[in-house]
């Protein structure tokens, strides 16, 4: 036999060999996904907007003067606690002075007249009775004894007029609270009816000022989250009160939030506010996971495995949960806990 005949024995030997009997290998059965399982279910959730407030309070009463004179007195200054009635300021004018001596004078004048008139008329109703003078001449006399006594009733009532007025150069607090301004300086100048300090009046609260195009979507009892850095972050208000009236494209609201004072009064925060609701899925977040910038959800495949598909996914007004706006439909059903990794 040649050495290529042997060389082809030897491989026809050996691939007979390798033909036995041995069955070929299964391929392995899929891992089924463990953890806590959700469907997805649609719902409605809160339709929420960005807005900005200003803590305020319920009104703002002006402290005025009720006549022009100089302002010789201020006894507050911005932040002060204040009580209504409490005099907080003075006004003094030198006219009025002048004026009231001027009065005094003239009812000195009428008083000494009134006293001549009541004694021509007690002489006269001597004489009358015992024949001397005749019924005309006494009439004569009572009359213009009544005239001089309301002319010094008209006196002493224009000089308490004066007095009164020059009184009224007090100013007294409207009401009870904090003072927000008082900003005109001792020696300036007043007229009546000038401002010369705003004091809070009311409760505090939140003042919003809302876009027109939002007063459809406006209600009474509608929730309001403050979302600041400071002491006021996460708390939740009510709206109380709406005005009827639009204002240069806007709408005013007021919120009621517990716990706010009046430290701050004109400060503005963040919030957001529920005007409606909308069909959505709403998550809990842990059935999210966040890899590379990216938001994903472990779907339930039918064979018990799960595969991890990209979400794209918004904020609620709950952290603890997040709405899926695409990658994830309802009646899917979710694994917590990176089953597909």
């Amino acid at each position: 036999m040649t050495r290529t005949g042997t060389s082809l024995a030897v491989m026809l030997l050996l691939a007979a060999c390798g033909s036995g009997t041995e069955p070929a290998a299964e391929p392995a059965a899929p891992r089924v996904a463990q953890g806590e399982r959700l469907t997805v279910r649609s719902s409605q959730i809160a339709q929420r907007k960005p807005l900005a407030a200003e803590v305020a309070t319920r009104d703002q009463a002006e402290a005025m003067t009720r006549i022009p004179g100089t302002l010789v007195q201020l006894t507050v200054r911005e932040g002060d606690q204040v009580r209504k009635g409490q005099v907080i300021g003075r006004v003094v004018d030198s006219r009025l002075g002048f004026e009231t001596s001027a009065f005094e004078g003239q009812a000195a004048a009428a008083a000494a007249q009134a006293e001549a008139a009541g004694a021509e008329l007690s002489r006269i109703r001597y004489l009358h009775q015992r024949g001397v003078y005749a019924q005309a001449r006494l009439d004569q006399a009572q009359a213009a004894a009544r005239s001089a006594d309301a002319q010094l009733r008209a006196a002493r009532s224009q000089r308490s007029a004066s007095a009164a007025g020059a009184a009224q150069g007090t100013i007294v607090a409207p009401a009870t609270g904090r003072v927000l301004r008082a900003d005109i300086p001792e020696g300036s100048a007043v007229a009546a009816g000038m401002s010369v300090a705003t004091v809070t009046a009311g409760p505090p609260l939140l003042r919003l000022d809302v876009p027109e195009s939002l007063a459809g979507q406006l209600r009474r009892g509608a929730i309001v989250t403050i979302e600041d850095e400071g002491a006021l972050d996460g708390r939740r208000g009510t709206i109380v009160q709406l005005y009827p009236a639009v204002s240069g494209g806007r709408l005013r609201a007021d919120v009621d939030v517990a716990g706010l004072s009046t430290d701050l009064v004109g400060r503005r925060v963040s919030v957001m506010i529920d005007v409606g609701t909308h069909p959505g899925i709403v998550v809990p977040r842990r059935f999210v996971s966040t890899r590379f910038g990216i938001d994903y959800v472990d779907l339930l495949a039918k064979d018990g495995s799960a595969a991890s598909v990209p979400v794209q996914t918004a904020p609620t007004g709950d952290p603890a949960n997040v709405e899926i706006l695409s990658g994830a439909s309802a009646g899917d059903v979710l694994v917590a806990g990176g089953a597909a990794r």
